[in-house]
């Protein structure tokens, strides 16, 4: 369930993740935390990477690429700049690849308590409602196609 993984609410927070392409049209979910009515997402989407951060299901925020990931080893990482200043609060976030970035999004406003009562947080699938639109349904759809080495989540 969503409280067994770390909480990111209220605060900046990077998560890298250390990955093995094994085709430039590798889709799916490496982290997620919520779902459709909250939560956050790191995947990719035919190739390219893309991060979603879902507002109780109002508002979807992402930053993605626009370039597909090599083959081979890669380095994958989304930095969120919280605010600060209370909680529930907006940030920054951008998006790395083997530390360049790709782009960055702008995300208004952040759950401040908790994602939802009966989601989950999944590495490699998102195992319940997908938190961003278009990404599949269920582990099925959702499981990442590449390979999952390392991820790291801080806390700033």
């Amino acid at each position: 369930m969503e409280n067994s993984f770390i909480n990111i609410k209220n605060s900046s927070f990077s998560i890298t993740a250390d990955l093995d392409i094994k085709k430039s049209g590798d889709k799916g979910v490496i982290l997620a935390q919520g779902g459709r009515f909250g939560g956050w997402a790191l995947y990719l989407r035919n190739g390219k990477p893309e991060f979603t951060y879902n507002f109780l299901g109002l508002e979807r925020y992402t930053v993605k690429s626009s370039k597909k990931l090599s083959e081979g080893p890669v380095s994958l990482k989304i930095d969120f700049a919280y605010d600060g200043g209370g909680n529930g609060k907006g940030g920054l976030a951008t998006l790395f690849v083997d530390g360049k970035e790709l782009g960055s999004a702008r995300i208004e406003r952040t759950q401040p308590m908790i994602f939802s009562a009966d989601e989950t947080a999944d590495v490699g699938l998102d195992n319940q409602t997908p938190v961003g639109d278009g990404i599949g349904y269920g582990p099925e759809e959702t499981k990442f196609t590449g390979k999952i080495n390392k991820i790291v989540v801080q806390l700033k």
